[in-house]
């Protein structure tokens, strides 16, 4: 952890420089007409700068060059990323993917080349909406960096860990930990070994936890848990591309030095990484369900009270205790749209078919719940406290929104399974009424 610091709370400001060299940060005011070592000011802002001071969000970096030396942008034509809602006609079916494949030996896929975008909606010029991604990549990210001018991006890594850089430190982000790279800010990923993950992009507005009403103050995820980096640099002359997620397309450009090289920083606009061991789980303890909200790790709101762009839910290992109750989820067709992934483990709805790095689809008002199997089995078991989930993790990405699915999604990928809906084929009749 040396190359990271605790957030303490969202909306705080931060600061950080490298220990190389000290006293970097101005003094008294955020550009001054010389800057410390000669480096230069530039801001980066995540929100309008009138927004209200609560909202407002904007970091200063001192850095060696500014980020305006580069050539013009011209298309990446080597993407998968597709933010077009009206590629497919609409399928109301559930849906469910198989683990996404991984690049083939003799293929070499960084991160931005392995971006393959499953489903979506909304506008994205308009800042309203969100997309769902799953990245797949074997080599790292040399000498190429990545920013996405349209919104943030929650990542979260199912097989291998993340070596991130940005523009603020370094991170690293392993299976069962979350990243948030918010909107333009510049970063480049290097792997071990072949990875794989789920990516929740917003356009233009921001995660935040969510209120806790009669929780009170503490529980589901604390603000003390998300993690910063310290500033880190380096000053190398050497060509790297630049590439932008606009618009739903990627564009690229080249420039002759590491866009790397923010010595100092500060401000609230920050990555920031979680630990998903650290969310405190509220469940209950007497009978029925809470709904599944209740597990909301970070939110992004619409204007509609309440209701989100997107909620990124998290079922962590648990204890389940309720008296007279059906524990597993329960039956349900929701105005939302859900969206599940695997990281690990065995999903306690689903007796089999649902793997680490698959994906389900359950869209608007589309009947969900447990298996055939999953139901007898919780049907007939004896109720007493148990451990739910042990070795396992499972999440949402859950939207007020219609999700329309991709053609790389519906047919490219070739991973989806079309026998999903067999696995509520021989669901029992247990009615005990009167003969008709």
């Amino acid at each position: 952890m040396d190359d990271l610091k605790y957030m303490s709370g969202f909306g705080s400001e931060f600061k950080s420089e490298d220990p190389r060299c000290p006293q970097s940060l101005p003094k008294g005011q955020n550009s001054p007409q010389k800057c410390p070592y000669g480096l230069y000011a530039e801001q980066l802002s995540g929100t309008a700068f009138t927004a209200p001071r609560l909202e407002n969000r904007r970091s200063w970096f001192y850095r060696i060059r500014p980020s305006i030396g580069h050539d013009p942008f011209k298309p990446f034509s080597n993407s998968n990323v597709r933010c077009n809602w009206d590629q497919q006609e609409p399928d109301p079916n559930q849906m469910r993917w198989m683990p996404f494949d991984l690049p083939k030996s003799n293929e070499k896929r960084d991160f931005v080349e392995g971006l393959n975008t499953i489903c979506g909606s909304g506008e994205i010029k308009g800042k309203n909406g969100l997309a769902i991604h799953v990245y797949v990549c074997n080599v790292s990210m040399n000498n190429r960096a990545f920013y996405n001018a349209d919104g943030d991006f929650l990542i979260v890594p199912q097989k291998g860990t993340l070596k991130v850089t940005t523009e603020f430190g370094k991170l690293q982000v392993r299976p069962n930990e979350i990243v948030v790279i918010q909107q333009g800010m510049r970063f480049s990923i290097d792997i071990d070994e072949p990875s794989r993950g789920y990516i929740l992009e917003v356009f233009g507005r921001h995660f935040c936890l969510p209120d806790l009403g009669p929780i009170g103050a503490n529980g589901l995820a604390n603000a003390r848990d998300f993690l910063t980096p310290v500033a880190w640099y380096e000053d190398r002359d050497v060509q790297y591309e630049i590439i932008g997620k606009y618009q739903g397309k990627l564009f690229v450009c080249n420039q002759d030095h590491s866009p790397f090289d923010v010595v100092a920083w500060f401000g609230n606009y920050v990555p920031y990484k979680y630990d998903l061991a650290n969310f405190m789980v509220i469940n209950s303890v007497t009978f029925d369900h809470c709904d599944p909200s209740i597990f909301t790790l970070l939110t992004c709101q619409s204007e509609m009270k309440g209701t989100a762009i997107a909620d990124f839910v998290i079922f962590p290992p648990r204890w389940s205790v309720q008296e007279h109750t059906f524990r597993p989820p329960y039956y349900h067709r929701n105005c939302m749209s859900e969206f599940m992934g695997l990281i690990f483990g065995n999903y306690e709805a689903k007796a089999e078919g649902f793997q680490p790095g698959g994906a389900t689809l359950h869209s608007t008002m589309t009947p969900h719940g447990p298996d055939a199997q999953c139901f007898e089995m919780a049907f007939n078991e004896e109720l007493k406290p148990k451990r739910v989930a042990e070795g396992t993790m499972a999440f949402m990405f859950e939207t007020c929104m219609e999700l329309a699915v991709t053609e790389w999604g519906a047919k490219t990928c070739q991973k989806l399974d079309l026998e999903y809906y067999k696995c509520w084929k021989n669901i029992k009749k247990h009615f005990t009424g009167p003969a008709h």
